[in-house]
Order: structure tokens, then C-alpha cells, then sequence
């Protein structure tokens, strides 16, 4: 992907070198394979991590206060992520202004470890999230690394951007009203109805990622060779059935909250395509 030399926003807190300024449970790598099957992906779902961690409160805890230098190649991985959401900002200001709304940018904060958020805490387990409570994407860069060790995506910058443009269609869902019909709806569903409805979120995330992307392509010419084949090998690799193949040996549907990898890879090849924000409707089709 092509970035260097375009504007980076002034909207990232960079906590990477950082302690967390709180407390660790004791145990957390367990806590975190919980959350990563709960949250891979988090959107709306990352309120789910804090009655979890209410369950481990009464758990011995030690504090954490150490600080340290971002090394060289952080500090470049953080002019990277400031771009992305330069460009994820831009381009939705674009959208908005086209459909006479008015657009309010998110925050971004890039933690090591774990995070305090109005949604709860969270360790770097849960993976990349956005938390509709303070509007604010939170991205642990290991994330990454492991996506493409664990669950076979292709590596690249533009599988971080995928991810980037996923959670900012987050902030889209909050700001159009979206999620909170969703959350309202879902009060009145059964369990296997409200996980219908949350994959509709999810997959309308991806979608508004490949829009972004139609987008960023025209304004900045970003595409290199192998780019959208990154962002398809990512929503594969974070598909429902090939998270629950893989950690459990076998994949139950009606537990799906983020979508199947073929549905993942359609809506987001679907925005890439359209450019229509239009077409995003990935709720009629649910069957509720």
C-alpha cells in the first residue's frame, strides 16, 4: 500500500510504550483465549468483554508501571495507523458530505497489553475493537502477527488497513444510528436471532471497508499489486466457521456472530466494487 507522505491524524493516543495504569488479573492468557473467541473483530460485541471480567475481580492482581521507548520500527508502524485513519477520515467526510450528514471522526488508541475503556477492559487478546461508548478504535498491533501465525491470513500492510477500515464502519454504525437499532432489536430476539443480527453488523463493517477502499483508491492512487488479495485473505482468515474449525474442530452456526469467510470476503469485495453506500444492506437477507 502506498502511503508515505499523505497527511497522519492527530487523532491517535499511542500507549504502546506505556503501562496499562491499572491492574493485571493473574491468569489472563487464559482470560484471553475467552476473549478472542468472544470478540476477534470486536465492533458491538466488545461490550461482551466486561461482564467476563467481572467473573475474574476477586482474582490477585499486580500492578504494572513500567515505561519504555517505541523502537524504529514502532515509531514507523505508528506514522502507518496515523495514515490509515487520516484516510479513513477523509474518505468518510466525503460520504457524509455526499449524503448531507454531518461526519464526527473517532479516536484511536494503540495499547501493548491491556486497556481500560468505557466498553470495559480488554487485553491485547481480544484483537482490534471499537468501543461505541467513548467512539474510540482500540488496536494492539501483535494482533497481526498472530492473524497471520495463527489463523493462516496473508501478512502485509494492507491487512492492517482492512482491519483499520473495519472498525472505523464501526464508528459509521454509531454515528448513523445503526448499532443502536441493532442492540434495541436484539433485546426482544432469542439467542440465536441476536447472533443473526450481529453478523448483519459485522458483514456491514466489512462492506464499509471495501468502500473505503473504492474510495482511497480514487483519491489516492494507494493500491499496489497483491493489496486486495491481503484484505480478502484477512476476512477469510477471520471468518466464524474457520475460527471455530480451527480452535474447536468443528463449526456451529448458530453461534456465528461475525459471518461465515465466504460472506465476510463477499461484502467487503461487494463496497470495493459498488462504491455505493447504498448497497450496504446486510440485514435483509437474516431472515429475522
Amino acid at each position: 500500500m502506498k502511503w508515505i507522505g499523505r497527511r497522519q491524524s492527530d487523532n491517535v493516543d499511542d500507549r504502546r510504550g506505556m503501562s496499562s495504569g491499572g491492574k493485571t488479573i493473574v491468569g489472563g492468557g487464559i482470560l484471553g483465549i475467552i476473549i478472542l473467541l468472544l470478540n476477534t473483530f470486536g465492533g458491538e460485541n466488545a461490550q461482551m468483554i466486561t461482564p467476563i471480567l467481572e467473573q475474574f475481580n476477586n482474582q490477585p492482581q499486580t500492578e504494572q508501571s513500567q515505561t519504555r521507548a517505541l523502537t524504529p520500527e514502532e515509531e514507523k508502524e505508528g506514522a502507518f495507523v496515523k495514515t490509515l485513519l487520516a484516510d479513513n477520515e477523509d474518505v468518510w467526510t466525503t460520504i457524509f458530505q455526499e449524503n448531507n450528514l454531518t461526519f464526527e471522526a473517532p479516536k484511536l488508541v494503540l495499547f501493548s497489553g491491556q486497556v481500560q475503556t468505557a466498553c470495559g477492559g480488554a487485553s491485547s487478546a481480544s484483537g482490534p475493537f471499537y468501543c461505541p461508548g467513548d467512539k474510540t478504535i482500540y488496536m494492539d498491533m501483535s494482533f497481526f502477527e498472530e492473524l497471520r501465525t495463527k489463523f493462516g491470513a496473508e501478512g502485509g500492510d494492507f491487512a492492517v488497513a482492512y482491519v483499520m477500515a473495519h472498525e472505523f464502519g464501526h464508528h459509521i454504525q454509531t454515528l448513523l444510528g445503526t448499532s443502536g437499532k441493532v442492540r434495541q432489536l436484539q433485546e426482544n430476539k432469542s439467542e440465536t436471532e441476536g447472533n443473526q443480527l450481529s453478523v448483519g453488523l459485522e458483514l456491514q463493517a466489512d462492506f464499509y471497508a471495501g468502500l473505503w477502499t473504492h474510495y482511497n483508491e480514487k483519491q489516492n492512487a494507494m493500491l499496489e499489486p497483491g493489496d486486495i488479495e491481503e484484505a480478502l485473505s484477512a476476512a477469510n482468515a477471520v471468518g466464524d466457521d474457520a475460527i471455530q474449525s480451527k480452535m474447536q474442530g468443528h463449526v456451529v452456526p448458530d453461534s456465528f456472530t461475525h459471518g461465515t469467510s465466504e460472506q465476510r470476503m463477499y461484502w467487503f469485495n461487494k463496497g470495493f466494487k459498488s462504491g455505493d453506500i447504498k448497497q450496504g444492506d446486510t440485514f435483509s437477507k437474516l431472515n429475522l
